[in-house]
């Protein structure tokens, strides 16, 4: 998005990270955020903030674990900003999912005709998965897919994907503004 903080784009009047908290809230008991710049608006959201642990800014999976980090749950459940309409039953689904599978992970997959795409940030993973994904990170993997696949997971097929539309750029995010 050109530099901008992408969390903190606005819309339908709120920010986009403040979008994946109102949605995420009524899925979870707690909630934090993981931010590196602009720590005080992300604190005014009202949940505890946690900076990536590594350097460098490696991605989503730094994200991931400043989140397992601080987590007091055994089971963490990650959601990015920047795709505010993902399903309202994302967490009951993927603790089935995990339930079902007997695993560490839970990760949303969607389906374009007969193949399925991976959404590995939208995952619910045991939180003994911190020590791995902490050597992982380190080791300078930056792929949340394939830390995944590396463990026993299961893969929730949800099958409208327009639910997992992300913005990555303005006009991208403009397309989510109704029409007028």
């Amino acid at each position: 998005m050109g530099g901008v903080d992408k969390g903190l784009q606005m819309h339908l009047g709120l920010p986009l990270a403040q979008h994946a908290l109102r949605r995420l809230a009524p899925q979870v008991g707690r909630l934090m955020i993981n931010a590196n710049r602009n720590l005080a608006i992300y604190e005014s959201f009202g949940a505890p903030v946690f900076p990536d642990e590594v350097p460098d800014f490696p991605g989503p999976l730094a994200g991931m674990l400043a989140g397992l980090s601080h987590c007091e749950t055994p089971y963490l459940a990650t959601v990015p900003c920047d795709t505010p309409n993902f399903p309202a039953d994302l967490i009951d689904r993927l603790v089935r999912g995990l339930i079902d599978a007997g695993g560490d992970m839970a990760t949303a997959y969607t389906r374009e005709g007969t193949e399925l795409f991976a959404q590995p940030v939208f995952c619910l993973m045991k939180t003994s998965l911190r020590d791995s994904l902490n050597s992982f990170v380190r080791s300078g993997q930056r792929k949340t897919g394939q830390f995944a696949r590396e463990h026993h997971g299961a893969a929730v097929v949800f099958e409208n994907d327009a639910a997992f539309f992300n913005v990555n750029t303005l006009l991208e995010l403009q397309q989510l503004q109704p029409p007028g």
